[in-house]
Formats: structure tokens, C-alpha cells, sequence
């Protein structure tokens, strides 16, 4: 039952992500350029629901599905790790011109030829497995 729940709610992201126009490459090559505040205000809206929603969270020190209670574990901090990853991360999404969310988006509503993308994150995301003892953390 609880995988149904999740399929729901990610075909309501999808499209709402489709609809808000954030899958579109046209939007997002806007935003790399500096010409519209369009994806600003869709990734700052999310950002202040997510601070919000943590912080809810912790002060009322809400359950996860499975009843345990929900623990945030802070990350080691380094300028590196986040510089690096920044850039990668950056670099990938402007050259691809999607980022995680919307490649899933972008195959539902039938672009076969983002299937490429997706294909290329999983194997960055295998690679980086591979690699993770041997890179700056």
C-alpha cells in the first residue's frame, strides 16, 4: 500500500514540476543566463518550505511511517566537498539542462531522448560509489 502512496506522490510532483514549467529546458537555460527570476522563485519557494518543514519537524519531534522518531544527523563541514560537488553537480545540470527531479518528468511526458541523461546520472552516481573513499570529504 505504502509504495502506491509513493507512486502518487511522485506522479503529483511530476506534474507539477511539468506544469511550473522547472522541467523545461527552456526555463532552466533562462536561469543559467540570468534572465528570469521564473526558477529562482520555484528552487527559493522550495528551499523556505524545506527549512520550514525541518524545523516543524524537529520541534515537534514528528515519527517517521515506521514510528521511530525522526533524527537529523549533521554532515561534517568542509569547503571542499560542497565546492566541488557544487561545481559538478552545477556543470551536469546546465549541460544536460535538467537536474534529478525533472529527468523523471521529462521521459513521462516523452522525451526519449532524455533517457540519455538518466543513463548518464546513474552511472555518475555508480562511479562516484566507486570512488568515494578516494575523493575530498
Amino acid at each position: 500500500m505504502r509504495v502506491i502512496a509513493y507512486l502518487f506522490i511522485g506522479i503529483f510532483f511530476g506534474i507539477v514540476m511539468f506544469k511550473s514549467e522547472a522541467a523545461s529546458w527552456f526555463r532552466i537555460y533562462e536561469m543559467f543566463q540570468f534572465q528570469a527570476f521564473h526558477m529562482y522563485g520555484i528552487i527559493g519557494s522550495a528551499l523556505i518550505l524545506g527549512v520550514i518543514g525541518i524545523q516543524l519537524i524537529k520541534k515537534k519531534q514528528m515519527k517517521d511511517l515506521n514510528g521511530e522518531e525522526i533524527q537529523f544527523i549533521p554532515k561534517k563541514k568542509s569547503f571542499s566537498r560542497y565546492m566541488f560537488g557544487g561545481i559538478i553537480f552545477g556543470l551536469g545540470w546546465a549541460l544536460a539542462g535538467a537536474c534529478p527531479g525533472p529527468i523523471y518528468t521529462l521521459i513521462g511526458a516523452g522525451y526519449v531522448s532524455v533517457i540519455v541523461v538518466f543513463l548518464a546520472a546513474i552511472l555518475g552516481t555508480f562511479l562516484y560509489g566507486l570512488l568515494r573513499d578516494k575523493l575530498p570529504h
